[in-house]
């Protein structure tokens, strides 16, 4: 039986096990996530009271309870410490001559005898070829001690998997690297690279940085990971180490943020020292080579600016890793477990690009021996079936044959086998001819009640702005406050549409969103302000998840599905002084815009309202249709699940006063133009909309264009 498609790349941390199948997707450049497994320890194998091996072992069998692999390639990796890795630069030399002068420059290269270490190589992209000679040529040279191999493959030995593939860790990040985030690497040109790009995945007490522009690889290891931060506050704060790793990884909710991170001060100059240094000696060794951005890895890296205060101590672009372009998925990438631990999943989509056969870099540390073994008992059953299967077939064969040429005669029935092909042809030359007119009658009765049904449809984008508009808040007539502060408005900047085949995807982006938009009746206990976090460690590059004082519920059973727009409105409103509290801020927008787009009906079932006065701010007059003219509910357009998507703090500005001055004054001198201070409070909303006609059915989809009468 061949082989199934899919792969499986396991990473086996300190602190858990990551693992994650995939296949090549049919899009080119694409990998196919179908399922992941994220199982932690109980505590990190690096504690002294732990036992890694038991640890270890106890974890791939609740992997093995969980997943099936039979079938699948499994590729696992080991740590850049455990291997080593050297860059050869060969001289001009002929292209079939290559295995023998990488063979002659590992043995000078690995400082063990070649009969002690499995070791494997391969020739990078760059260089040219001319004339059969190779000019420019770089091969990396990969090579471990079987003593390593041994260890590394015990765990799955004992535990019944097994394993195709053996990689070290830093050389399935550059896989990472080169297939996520680099064209590929046909289009670059030797003469002019593209500026490197470097990956620091941070483990529990290590660091590999791997440095790559598509051509050329570099990479080191240093001893410094998410453990030193957590020893880090073990002795700054006096705690147990299960302690201080629960603190690190809440840092932002502790009692005293500022003494938290005050604590982990030293660990972050360390690590941005190590970092600093690193590209230094790459940049020294290499000087045509420049840095383009810095892409960190590893669950550590979570901790809260630590990018900041990498990028500003670098002063280059530093980000996380957090999206991976080309590993498609929706299942697995909206999971929560994945979503949470999705930093930690570098090198387990290394490991299955690899097996999967879409990396650069296919070098295999397996020993030759085991592959020719797997190899030598996969290949016995079949190739004894395969002979029993030929012998049986030729003898059926024969025998067939034998009574075929003794019974039939072909000059006997050559005629009627002639008039049975005529009539068959003949009669589905007629029913392919039938089935056509129906086709195209079918498809122009469909075209016809789709004309006659979408008249309706013409004014809807008029009326969802116009029940936007009347969804604003306003003061009344007469009644409007002289402060601008105590107006009830909201000021929308600019207004966005996209378009969704399906709204469960964007509505699954928002979903923790839509949880914060609509809070809980009971609030929780007061977080610590972000401004008491910032002053603690470099600027915060992301807000807290659930706004200060508020308790987040989860999202309603009932969500948005089928094809539908979502409206963006991004604004803002001066709704924000002291005595208008708590109404100001997000629960003015709450209060105001956020409660009339949710619709008087929260089932969304279809409702006329009868009040002409029109004072009801949740509904609006509809231009066409059964209710032409008529107030409805703002969900009987369409419109639902309003969520506020990005909030900002608020802001105190100066304008000039606008009770000054006028089209029949003189111009204001600048130098003693009198200004106002507002409380401003930036904010943007977005909302799905599935257009509808009251009072009508749903139209059915126009009919493909394939479909429609061809005129002669």
């Amino acid at each position: 039986m061949a082989r199934s498609p899919y792969v499986w790349g396991i990473d086996i941390g300190k602190c858990a096990l990551k693992a994650v199948r995939c296949r090549m997707s049919t899009q080119p450049g694409k990998l196919t996530v179908e399922a992941f497994d994220y199982i932690e320890y109980p505590m990190i194998l690096t504690q002294p009271e732990a036992d890694p091996v038991a640890l270890v072992q106890s974890a791939l069998q609740e992997f093995i309870g969980r997943n099936t692999l039979k079938g699948d390639r499994v590729a696992v990796a080991v740590a850049g410490q455990s291997g080593l890795t050297k860059f050869i630069k060969l001289p001009p030399i002929e292209a079939k001559k290559i295995p023998d002068i990488v063979k002659y420059e590992a043995r000078q290269q690995i400082p063990f005898p070649l009969e002690q270490v499995v070791w494997d190589w391969q020739r990078l992209a760059g260089g040219m070829e001319e004339s059969g000679f190779v000019l420019d040529a770089e091969v990396a040279v990969f090579a471990m001690k079987k003593e390593q191999v041994t260890k590394a493959l015990a765990p799955f030995m004992q535990a019944g998997i097994p394993v195709d593939l053996l990689q070290l860790a830093p050389v399935a990040l550059a896989n990472v690297v080169i297939f996520d985030q680099m064209p590929h690497p046909t289009p670059i040109d030797p003469d002019a690279p593209q500026p490197s790009i470097v990956l620091v995945s941070t483990g529990v007490d290590s660091t590999d940085l791997v440095i790559t522009n598509g051509m050329r690889i570099w990479q080191r290891s240093f001893p410094l990971g998410g453990s030193n931060f957590t020893k880090a506050l073990v002795n700054g704060m006096k705690l147990t180490f299960a302690k201080a790793e629960h603190l690190k990884r809440n840092a932002v909710r502790a009692d005293d943020p500022k003494l938290v991170f005050k604590a982990m001060r030293p660990v972050f100059n360390e690590f941005a020292s190590e970092l600093q240094r690193s590209l230094n000696y790459f940049t020294g060794a290499d000087r045509k080579a420049t840095i383009g951005k810095v892409l960190l890895l590893g669950n550590p890296t979570k901790l809260r600016g630590l990018s900041d205060f990498v990028a500003k101590q670098l002063q280059l672009d530093v980000q996380r890793l957090d999206t991976f372009r080309n590993l498609e998925g929706p299942a697995v990438l909206a999971a929560p477990a994945f979503r949470e631990n999705r930093l930690a999943f570098g090198t387990a989509y290394g490991l299955a690009l690899q097996a999967a056969g879409g990396a650069s870099i296919s070098t295999n540390l397996l020993p030759r021996e085991i592959l020719q073994e797997r190899l030598i008992e996969s290949k016995k059953p079949w190739a004894v079936g395969a002979l029993v299967g030929l012998l049986v077939a030729s003898f059926i064969s024969f025998v067939g044959m034998f009574f075929a040429w003794t019974t039939y005669a072909p000059p006997l029935y050559a005629k009627a086998f002639s008039q049975a092909d005529g009539v068959k042809t003949r009669s589905q030359a007629a029913i392919a001819a039938l089935d056509d007119v129906k086709q195209k009658q079918d498809a122009a009765i469909a075209q016809q009640q789709y004309l006659l049904r979408v008249e309706d449809r013409r004014f809807q984008m008029l009326d969802m702005l116009r029940a936007v508009e009347s969804l604003l808040p306003r003061d009344e007539p007469g009644k409007v406050p002289e402060g601008l502060g105590d107006r009830n408005e909201l000021h929308i900047d600019r207004m966005e549409c996209e378009w969704f085949p399906d709204l469960t995807t964007w509505f699954s982006g928002v979903e923790q969103k839509w949880a914060e938009t609509h809070p809980a009746e009971d609030p929780s206990e007061e977080a610590p302000s972000p401004a008491d976090v910032e002053t603690a460690v470099p600027a915060i590059d992301e807000p807290p998840a659930t706004p200060p004082g508020e308790a987040v519920v989860s999202v309603a059973a009932d969500r948005p599905s089928g094809p539908g727009w979502v409206i963006e409105m991004k604004g803002h409103h001066f709704h924000n002084e002291n005595h208008h509290k708590p109404h100001q801020s997000v629960e003015f927008v709450r209060s105001t815009i956020i409660k009339n787009l949710l619709g008087k009906d929260s089932n969304a079932k279809k409702r006329v309202v009868q009040d002409e006065a029109g004072e009801d701010p949740q509904t609006v007059m509809v231009s066409t249709g059964p209710l032409a003219g008529q107030l409805v509910d703002v969900s009987d357009l369409g419109i639902a699940f309003p969520v506020i998507v990005e909030s900002s703090p608020v802001k105190t500005i100066q304008i000039p006063d606008p009770r000054l001055g006028g089209p029949s004054e003189q111009p204001v001198d600048k130098a003693t133009e009198k200004m106002i201070d507002l409380k401003r409070y930036d904010f943007i909303v977005q909302f799905c909309w599935q257009p509808r006609v009251p009072g009508s059915p749903k139209p059915p989809p126009p009919p493909a264009a394939s479909a429609l009468p061809v005129s002669e």
